[in-house]
């Protein structure tokens, strides 16, 4: 039997930089992309490596970008939260909770705000988030 699950009830939530920090939802997500690690490959072959063969060690971890679908309302409360970050700029904590209560939790800046509002579909927005700095795994009770 599997253990796999939709991801129906999922979140997407911003910080508020305080301490502790309180986590809100970010209304009318509908997609989220978490972030995506890729490590570094760094050459380090040298004049003796063996049979003329190049040599590779792994290097730094680039935690990626992450990005989250919305429903696009204008001035309502999801677009007022992205406005707000983008107007004050800077990095913000930002937690994906899981339907299995297992959180993500990491900071991000907001690289980018794309409304799409089409003649006859709902109106959406993509946000889009640098990642800095790893990632942390919890469990919310």
């Amino acid at each position: 039997m599997t253990d796999a699950s939709i991801g129906y009830l999922s979140e997407f939530r911003l910080g508020d930089g305080g301490s502790p920090e309180t986590f809100t939802a970010v209304a009318e997500v509908f997609s989220i992309t978490p972030p995506s690690d890729t490590v570094d490959v760094v050459d380090a072959t040298h004049m003796l490596s063996p049979n003329r063969t190049r040599e590779f060690i792994d290097g730094l971890i680039d935690p990626g970008e992450a990005s989250f679908e919305m429903n696009f309302i204008p001035g309502g409360d999801g677009d007022d939260a992205i406005q707000a970050w983008k107007a004050a700029g800077g990095a913000k904590t930002c937690q994906i909770k899981y339907p299995n209560g297992v959180t993500w939790t990491f900071t991000g800046i907001l690289t980018g705000y794309e409304p799409t509002v089409p003649v006859d579909d709902r109106m959406t927005a993509t946000v889009t988030l640098k990642v800095t700095g790893s990632y942390v795994t919890g469990l919310e009770s």
